[in-house]
């Protein structure tokens, strides 16, 4: 019942003779222009005429594409554009020839076996600070060519404290692999099946950085032997098949080394002793002299000598301090050095990044932090990284640098953090946040105008396709945001950055598990402000992710309780939605009667509002309500003025979604002249319901909306044509391979059904009663009751289509006390008239 997109998978490359790619091609663009010309007043002659034409195009473009590729869709063998999330190599990276050498030599030996083997998977662990990333990144760079499919990355924060669940990780490789889940996949081992899914037959380079622990890797190692995963930590994760290397300090040489790559190599060679001190006093761990190094390259007036005595002097004050056990002594003599010879500016910087807990933020936050420009901010954070104080994490989806903090030097500021008194710390953490709130507010008004204001301005494809990349890029950071605002209890941003959220999480049918969680602090928020108004679209916000996890109930006590507080505020905008929100609801559990009352009320609302988009999309809704109570008349009616309004809005993405409704409708007044008689009309019926769906999924195909070409593929294989049954069951398959692949259980289910249905209507009753009990099945495992009942209707139906009066009679029963205990009087009458024939 919801609305949902996916991104495309293409069909692997198949040897295709030249001829077929042509005649489709051919036949697709004429039959698009001959369905266009059915919308035109033309003489029924030529009609007739046009849609005879379309109908030989068609299946000539049917003929092409199977005739000579089999049936089977399957994950794209090339993505659109190979994912790239790998982080820069330091670019005084220095040293590590043997451990380099070792890693070369695991990954030659891999590809000569990588037929038979699984995927290459090396462990690199060993004390913080020790250069682990660095390494990792630079091995990634070298063999980056092996892996045409993409580079992911994800830093674990397994020595933060808080480490990243793999679910949020599976989500996010997903995502950058184009998979648009737009459909809660489920719990962790859902989110696996998919990943190994879509990374079967490709060559995906994986980087895990920070591991807290093996379970947090498993899950996320893909089974593909072209992969390899490139993981470290802090200690061995013993992973059965895993390279486990231990990753040791710098030797004296590579030490200094690094220390004359940043320094400057006529200092090291004028005082070479202070050097040698300078790389022991580090202990030899290259974040320590990476730090030291920085500092003296900013400061050409102090001499070697001078920095060793300093780190010298700070070494022997720690010892006499008693040290939180997870800075090392070494590094923390290291940064305070540095960190006491920056200004004050930059040491009130780092102090406050350590107090945000997003895993790394874009360039503008040292702006709000320090309430100086965003330019002069990022002048200071380049400070602190030419001290080695921060570092550059790597380009986001938006084309926006990224930086973070090095884990001990996190716990080194967070230490400090109370320099800046509580009322100055948390001035500047109010500050990002709202720099957040504008940022996400902005990118979901892009994403989706008509969910912010009435009559909402016309969406443009490049900022909706910009939108959201933002929150790819920002998701994890502004999740953070609206669990930091919560903490500081600064409620009205807690509210608005998660209305934000959920806006933007509602418009992508993304991120599931993220969005019912900021729904809920949207919704805490709003009681905490007291403010009636927020409260109402928070429970609206909360509805809506319910519904699309099947919550219904409690979904439509949300959307009931904010029509409620929205009719007593006057809110008639807002109240209509709330009005369509529960009329959808009432729609998705079965009860057609209520829910036609509640969305012919919201159209009225939203006609006397002059919202245009709000009352066609509401009119596309009960037309579908319409045509599950077999009333095809009202319900073409009712899409064909919801069309002409999309048409005039430019709105194509909605259009295309009427498109399909519409298609629907097509077919279903097709059957029923069918069952007239009127075998001519039908047949124009049925070239029309096809033509309708094909423009639809072309429309789909071009904004790579996978899961809506998976609905009129299914739709394709509903119509019903008597003359289409192999090429409409041909279609239901390919739409459950389509829907399986992006983790969509409630579509497998749905096709299941139309599965069945296509192989009762071709006389294979068997097989048709597999599909259908394989539904019905699947929708008691999803406590889905309506849909349940009609599943076995059409079971019990297609029993008795095919003479089987007794088989008939028990799920036919079965559906009669469902629809008795939903109070869906329109599913009981079909039951009731189908049951009464089978007892005759």
């Amino acid at each position: 019942m919801s609305e949902r997109s996916s991104d495309e998978l293409e069909p692997r490359r198949r040897r295709v003779p030249l001829a077929a790619p042509v005649a489709a091609g051919l036949a697709a663009a004429a039959a698009s222009a001959l369905a266009a010309s059915l919308e035109w007043e033309l003489p029924p002659a030529v009609k007739i005429g046009a849609a005879v034409a379309a109908a030989l195009l068609v299946g000539l473009a049917t003929w092409a594409s199977t005739r000579h590729h089999p049936r089977r869709i399957a994950p794209r063998e090339r993505f659109p554009r190979a994912p790239d999330q790998w982080p820069p190599v330091p670019e005084h990276f220095t040293g590590r020839t043997e451990a380099l050498a070792e890693l070369r030599g695991i990954f030659t030996a891999r590809r000569r076996a990588r037929d038979v083997a699984p995927p290459l998977v090396v462990s690199v662990y060993g004390r913080g600070g020790v250069g682990k990333s660095a390494l990792i990144a630079r091995f990634g760079q070298e063999i980056a060519g092996s892996f045409p499919h993409g580079r992911l990355h994800a830093d674990l924060r397994g020595g933060a404290g808080t480490p990243v669940r793999p679910e949020e990780v599976l989500i996010g490789f997903l995502r950058a692999l184009g998979v648009r889940l737009t459909t809660d996949p489920g719990g962790l081992e859902e989110l696996r099946r998919l990943w190994l899914t879509w990374t079967k037959d490709h060559k995906i380079l994986i980087g895990l950085d920070n591991a807290h622990n093996a379970d947090q890797v498993k899950p996320l190692i893909p089974a593909e032997p072209g992969c390899a995963v490139l993981v470290t930590s802090r200690q061995p994760l013993f992973l059965n098949g895993t390279h486990d290397s231990r990753l040791g300090v710098l030797s004296e040489a590579q030490g200094v080394e690094l220390l004359a790559r940043l320094a400057g190599s006529a200092r090291v060679v004028d005082d070479l002793d202070a050097a040698k001190e300078i790389v022991r006093l580090c202990d030899h761990l290259p974040l320590a002299i990476s730090i030291c190094g920085g500092r003296l390259a900013t400061r050409e007036q102090w001499t070697l000598r001078e920095m060793a005595g300093r780190l010298a002097d700070e070494r022997r004050r720690l010892d006499q301090l008693e040290l939180a056990p997870t800075t090392d002594k070494s590094v923390r003599a290291s940064v305070q050095l540095s960190y006491d010879d920056c200004t004050g500016m930059q040491r009130r910087l780092l102090r406050l990044l350590s107090s945000l807990t997003s895993p790394d933020v874009p360039g503008w936050v040292a702006g709000e932090l320090l309430d100086i420009s965003g330019l002069d901010g990022a002048d200071q954070l380049e400070a602190l990284i030419d001290a080695q104080l921060a570092e550059c994490s790597g380009t986001d989806q938006t084309g926006a640098m990224r930086y973070r903090l090095h884990d001990l030097v996190r716990v080194f500021a967070a230490e400090l953090a109370a320099e800046d008194g509580e009322e100055r710390r948390r001035a500047a953490v109010e500050r990002t946040l709202s720099g957040y709130r504008r940022r996400a507010e902005q990118a979901a008004q892009d994403r989706w105008p008509q969910d912010w204001s009435k009559g909402g301005r016309r969406a443009d494809v490049e900022g909706q396709v910009h939108a959201g990349d933002w929150l790819n890029a920002e998701r994890l950071s502004l999740v953070a945001m609206v669990h930091l605002a919560r903490q500081e209890e600064l409620w009205e941003l807690t509210w608005g950055l998660a209305r934000a959220f959920c806006s933007l999480c509602h418009s992508l049918r993304a991120y599931w598990s993220d969005w019912q969680a900021i729904a809920e602090l949207g919704c805490e928020a709003a009681l905490r402000m007291g403010d009636r108004r927020a409260q109402a679209i928070s429970l609206l916000d909360r509805a809506a992710v319910q519904g699309g996890l099947g919550a219904h109930e409690l979904g439509r006590a949300d959307a009931e309780q904010a029509l409620e507080l929205f009719t007593e505020l006057g809110e008639s905008w807002w109240a209509a939605r709330a009005r369509r929100a529960v009329g959808m609801t009432l729609f998705s559990d079965g009860h057609l009667d209520q829910a036609q009352d509640h969305l012919v009320g919201a159209i009225a609302a939203f006609q006397a509002q002059d919202d245009l988009w709000w009352m066609a999309r509401t009119q596309r809704n009960l037309a579908e309500l319409r045509l599950a109570e077999r009333r095809p008349e009202e319900a073409r009616e009712l899409l064909e003025d919801a069309l002409a309004v999309f048409k005039d809005a430019g709105n194509r993405y909605s259009e295309a979604q009427t498109l399909r409704a519409y298609g629907e409708v097509l077919a279903a007044r097709a059957r029923g002249l069918r069952r007239d008689g009127d075998q001519r009309a039908a047949h124009d019926g049925f070239v029309k319901a096809h033509l309708s769906l094909d423009r639809a999924g072309a429309m789909f195909r071009q904004r790579g909306e996978l899961w809506e070409q998976a609905r009129c593929l299914r739709a394709a294989g509903e119509v019903g044509d008597p003359s289409s049954g192999l090429r409409e069951l041909d279609f239901v398959r390919r739409a459950e391979e389509i829907l399986a692949a992006l983790g969509d259980s409630w579509g497998v289910a749905r096709t299941a059904l139309s599965a069945g249905r296509a192989l009762a209507r071709l006389g294979r009753i068997e097989e048709s009663e597999r599909e259908l009990r394989r539904a019905v099945q699947a929708f008691e495992e999803l406590d889905d009751e309506w849909w349940m009942a009609l599943s076995l209707r059409h079971l019990g139906e297609a029993h008795l289509d095919a003479g089987g009066a007794k088989a008939a009679l028990e799920p036919l029963r079965q559906a009669r006390e469902i629809y008795r205990s939903l109070g869906n009087e329109a599913g009981m009458r079909r039951t009731l008239e189908l049951l009464r024939k089978a007892e005759t």
